[in-house]
């Protein structure tokens, strides 16, 4: 299934956050499945378009502090978004940040974030009904404990895991993480926590592994803290990046059958994502479909149900990757 609810924009302009994330990565996808000779025809065999439910405090207490909570409950809300979008840099100005277009109060982007960690937690609950689901949003795993980071407000993926696990619907899961960029906050929060394994394959340096292994007073930087399995990729590895998962997805077999994987499938390793700092991995198209259908049929092999999210996919042609790969798995789930 495709959950896409076309009335929950991608977008960032309207807050003046000049981010390259488009509207098209989900309604280009959306208008290519459906004009598929296959199966565009049949939409409602596939598409759920309505994001229901909601995350509330006791989902957002379950994973992150409530210190943190709070400040996004308060006055606090603003500064939290500025620093976690990165819209003022070290010397005061606007960083990819234009207040004179803003047509929404930042303030606003909050709820926006709690209705994208709901898909998530909605992407769970059918990927276990049905085997399979992918949802247009979410993937916002650089989200710590206390504080948000690169763009990720709240850790929608860990929040969705928790309440499942709360719900009893589940009691362990993997998080399977191919953005381009290292699940640090994903894995921080689960660190310790045996139910919930982690693999990442990731950007070997760039961020967030380019910050100081330690703050100013000392403390240890939690982007460190490793996964459950962490696959460094070196500019210039992309050839062998597919044979490198295979390797990481097999070693995560040996951890045990889980109830629930969910699949971060970032689009932001394509060779022609927008956002600089995706620029230490270019692969091809043919590669990123390589990648995903591994992933799926070593889920389906193996008969573990998969949520997929979007994560991180920047500028005109992130729909190619997400596209190729949806047009290819369900004709494989729905037949010809």
């Amino acid at each position: 299934m495709i959950l896409y609810d076309p009335r929950q924009p991608h977008s960032l302009i309207e807050f003046g956050i000049e981010i390259p994330v488009m509207d098209s990565r989900a309604s280009e996808t959306f208008a290519r499945l459906t004009s598929h000779p296959r199966r565009g025809s049949q939409p409602p065999a596939w598409h759920i378009g309505t994001i229901q439910g909601q995350v509330t405090r006791e989902d957002l207490l379950r994973v992150h502090s409530a210190d943190y909570v709070d400040r996004l409950s308060s006055a606090g809300l603003e500064a939290e978004i500025i620093r976690t979008y990165e819209l003022i840099d070290a010397n005061g100005n606007c960083h990819r940040f234009n207040p004179a277009v803003a047509q929404l109060p930042l303030t606003d982007l909050f709820n926006r974030v709690l209705t994208r960690a709901a898909g998530t937690l909605q992407c769970g609950r059918m990927g276990l009904e049905g085997g399979f689901c992918f949802y247009f949003g979410g993937g916002m795993h650089h989200a710590q404990i206390d504080y948000g980071a690169g763009f990720c407000l709240v850790n929608d993926l860990v929040i969705a895991l928790r309440r499942l696990q709360f719900e009893k619907r589940i009691r362990s899961a993997w998080v399977i993480d191919v953005d381009a960029h290292k699940g640090d906050g994903t894995a921080a929060i689960t660190a310790g926590d045996d139910s919930i394994s982690t693999l990442s394959i990731h950007m070997a340096t760039g961020w967030p592994l380019d910050q100081p292994e330690r703050d100013a007073d000392g403390r240890p930087n939690p982007s460190f803290i490793p996964s459950t399995i962490d696959i460094p990729i070196e500019s210039g590895e992309e050839p062998v990046y597919n044979r490198r998962l295979k390797e990481g997805l097999e070693g995560l077999a040996g951890v045990g059958r889980p109830d629930l994987a969910l699949v971060v499938c970032g689009a932001d390793p394509y060779e022609l994502d927008e956002l600089p700092s995706t620029a230490g991995l270019r692969l091809s198209l043919g590669q990123l479909l390589e990648r995903d259908q591994m992933v799926y049929s070593f889920l389906k092999a193996r008969g573990i149900p998969g949520a997929w999210v979007m994560a991180g996919g920047y500028g005109r042609n992130s729909w190619r990757v997400y596209t190729q790969f949806l047009e290819w798995a369900l004709v494989d789930r729905l037949g010809a």
